[in-house]
Parts: structure tokens; sequence; C-alpha cells
């Protein structure tokens, strides 16, 4: 079997696995910061993950197969690894910073939330209280 096939093979095999293993990592972990950031709607936050763990996986097995071709040949082991580690190291960077964007996005939509509750009293009014009258303890009233 010709090198270059080989090579092709083993880089479908790792990064597909990496993209798997990444998105499942971030769906797991991510539904509790979703389901903060969503006020607690535990099915928003299942349907939001969702989507987002479709999106990830749409645009890095998008990335990896137009990445997959090679320009020259494989001729022997050396340039196997070399030509894998070259196209890992580039999907592992491609991972990172999609990952990166995730919790970016993720983080402003919950510092957003957080606000919003923060602008909200935790008790509402009560009743309210009459201006005081001139008195002792009152500034003079302003003479005309």
């Amino acid at each position: 079997m010709d090198l270059t096939v080989v090579a092709y093979v083993a880089y479908l095999l790792i990064s597909v696995a990496l993209t798997i293993w990444v998105a499942r990592t971030l769906s797991r972990n991510g539904k509790i910061f979703l389901a903060d950031v969503l006020h607690g709607n535990e099915k928003l936050a299942d349907a939001v993950n969702h989507l987002l763990v479709v999106g990830f996986y749409l645009v890095n097995f998008g990335f990896v197969a137009l990445y997959l071709s090679q320009d020259e040949a494989v001729v022997d082991t050396r340039a196997l690894f070399e030509a894998l580690s070259v196209k890992l190291g580039v999907v592992l960077l491609v991972l990172g910073v999609m990952h990166l964007g995730n919790v970016y996005v993720l983080n402003k939509i919950r510092r957003r939330g957080v606000m919003e509750r923060e602008q909200v009293p935790p008790v509402g009014p009560q009743g309210w209280t009459a201006a005081p009258k001139a008195g002792p303890w009152a500034p003079p009233a302003p003479q005309r």
C-alpha cells in the first residue's frame, strides 16, 4: 500500500477521533454552564448544547476533509510522520480555536444574564416614604 494512502487513513482516523472526543467533552461539561446561562431552563440548555455540538462537528469535519489532500507523495516512514504531525497539529489548533470561540461567546451571554439579574432588585418596593418636614434637622428653606 502506498504510504500516502496510509497517511490519509491515519490522519482521518485520528482527526475524527479527536473531534468526537473534544465535542463530547465540551457537550458533557457545557450542559452545566448553559443551564446557568439560560437561567436553569434545562430543555433549552440541552437544545442549545446539541446545536453547538452539531455546528462543531460540521465545521471541524469540513476542515478535516478540506485539509486532507497532500501535495507531495509520502515516500518513507519519516515523511509519513512529518505529514501526519503537520496535519494533526493544524487540526488540533483549529479545535482549540473553535473551543475558545465557543467559550468566549457563551461567557458573553452569561455575563449579560448576570447583569440582567443584578438590575432587578431582590425585593420589590414595599411602599413609599414622605419627604421630611422642616424641622431642626432639615436644611433651612431657600430664601427669596
